[in-house]
């Protein structure tokens, strides 16, 4: 696949914050399952036909489908499965764990306020990859049962979160060092700043809008 200048700014530094990152983890977290370097999350206000952005994923790549709720969640989570499993893309979705049965996931991801069901859900399917947003420190310190965490927002955000201040890249460093699994950075990353995350103790990248804008169709 021939990528954007976007599209590769964002996959080169997400998978050089994959290779740091898991080049100084303990032991117990090198034997966990690989995660994915990029992740696109999508909103049914903002992603309208996320399958097509998840279509043109580098392989590798992680979707968390978050339908909030809409009518039309099954459907648009099986056509985000089968454009996935088309890329070699995984896919994860926010809180539904039934709909993740449903559609075939490879995992669930909680929203801060349901972290606590991580325990179950990990012992329920093993096999899944189980992730959870973080936005303060008790959040990141309450996280021993996800694969990893989403911690945000690390610049000024869009969206939802427009109104929650910055982490900023000290911040963001802090915390992650003091989480008991791999952290995403989440939050006003594009490809201009994607570069100054080298260095923070980020697994990774997560983003809505820039990656839907780096590899759209």
């Amino acid at each position: 696949m021939t990528l954007t200048e976007d599209a590769d700014a964002l996959w080169r530094t997400a998978t050089a914050l994959a290779r740091a990152e898991a080049a100084v983890s303990p032991p117990d977290r090198r034997e966990r399952r690989p995660l994915p370097p990029l992740l696109f999350f999508t909103d049914p206000r903002r992603t309208s036909r996320p399958w097509e952005t998840a279509a043109h994923l580098p392989a590798g790549a992680g979707v968390v489908f978050r339908h909030f709720g809409a009518p039309d969640a099954l459907e648009t989570g099986l056509r985000l499965r089968a454009a996935t499993q088309e890329a070699g893309v995984r896919l994860l979705v926010g809180l539904d764990a039934d709909l993740a049965e449903q559609i075939a996931a490879d995992g669930v991801h909680l929203p801060e306020r349901a972290l606590s069901a991580a325990y179950a859900l990990s012992g329920r399917r093993p096999d899944w990859l189980l992730t959870g947003a973080a936005h303060s420190l008790a959040a990141v310190r309450s996280a021993g049962d996800l694969d990893a965490l989403v911690l945000s927002p690390v610049f000024p955000p869009g969206g939802a979160s427009a109104a929650k201040p910055a982490l900023g890249i000290e911040g963001f460093r802090a915390m992650a060092a003091v989480a008991p699994c791999p952290v995403y950075a989440l939050g006003g990353i594009v490809p201009a700043n994607a570069e100054t995350l080298i260095g923070s103790g980020a697994c990774g990248i997560a983003g809505v809008d820039a990656v839907q804008a780096a590899f759209r169709p």
